[in-house]
């Protein structure tokens, strides 16, 4: 029987051989990659010699330094965590090194005011992107707009400083959201303008996965839950509408001409859009002697729980 040439390999001792061989080869190649991860550590990020601290700021730019000593963002000054890129001014600015020696050249350093909105918004994320209040900004209808966070946010010439607000709500929001302001001076409405409430109450200005971004569940009545707790349920009866369409299927949010922010003047109307007789319809219809007389018009008179009821499935109480 003619031998095979590469039989030995397999005789007794030559696996161990092999395995030896493989392991000090993988050895290597593992050696030869960590030093070239230590010495590429993040390719063209600043060095360390780069930064030249916040005091170094504080002597031309006074004003903006004494502002920031009072900020949210100034205990990053002590915070020796993550190195001096996450640190005072330059946390926010890059590295200062080159700003300095070329006599402050805007050109040098990050400035919010002349980049793209773009990079002022991921900026701004490096810190606040992991957050449960930003964590969607990157879907948020404000970023799809172009719109920045200094558009609503100053860091150095806050009006608000819990959140550096450049003008309190809902004063900020009007700037851009004009008809939300005429909604809020008609006569019935959510009490914005006297303060007992904000916008940001029920929205989260940077983003969620509701529309309107709204603080809320699936079916949007989370959130006027938060203070119409008494209509949360749940109910032995409940309303199909309230479960199907939500409080807006018969309300108006944010404010109205009609008394209970309802969309129509008269509740018989309102009513009346799901409740009559047609072909298909599953909701059934009002009964015939109802027949629109002034008694009838006032739906509610009878039916009072329309939210829902624990005792009657015509809502009589």
């Amino acid at each position: 029987m003619t031998r095979r040439p590469c039989s030995r390999l397999f005789r007794p001792g030559c696996g161990q051989f092999l395995a030896l061989a493989l392991l000090l080869l993988l050895s290597g190649t593992g050696r030869a990659q960590s030093a070239t991860q230590k010495s590429n550590v993040m390719p063209g990020a600043p060095a360390a010699s780069d930064y030249v601290g916040s005091d170094a700021c504080s002597t031309c730019h006074e004003d903006e330094s004494k502002a920031f000593s009072s900020s949210p963002h100034w205990p990053t000054t002590k915070d020796t965590r993550h190195g001096a890129a996450f640190q005072g001014c330059e946390g926010c600015h890059g590295p200062g090194k080159e700003h300095v020696e070329s006599g402050g050249d805007k050109t040098k350093i990050f400035s919010f005011t002349s980049a793209s909105h773009k990079d002022v918004n991921a900026r701004c994320l490096t810190c606040h992107e992991n957050s449960q209040e930003h964590a969607n900004f990157q879907r948020s209808t404000h970023n799809l707009s172009n719109i920045t966070c200094i558009d609503c946010h100053s860091q150095h010439h806050a009006n608000e400083q819990v959140k550096l607000l450049k003008a309190t709500q809902p004063q900020l929001c009007y700037t851009c959201h004009l008809e939300k302001k005429a909604d809020f001076a008609k006569p019935f409405h959510h009490r914005v303008n006297e303060g007992l409430i904000q916008c940001s109450d029920c929205h989260n200005p940077h983003g969620g996965f509701l529309t309107q971004q709204l603080r809320s569940a699936s079916d949007q009545n989370a959130v006027c839950y938060r203070c119409h707790t008494e209509k949360a349920g749940p109910f032995v009866f409940e309303h199909v509408p309230i479960k199907t369409e939500g409080c807006t299927s018969c309300h108006v949010p944010h404010g109205s001409t009609n008394p209970r922010l309802l969309r129509v003047s008269q509740v018989n109307l309102l009513c009346l859009q799901c409740h009559t007789l047609t072909f298909n319809n599953p909701v059934p219809g009002a009964p015939t002697f109802h027949n629109q007389a002034a008694k009838y018009q006032a739906c509610t008179m009878c039916h009072t729980q329309l939210h829902g009821s624990n005792f009657s499935e015509f809502f009589f109480k």
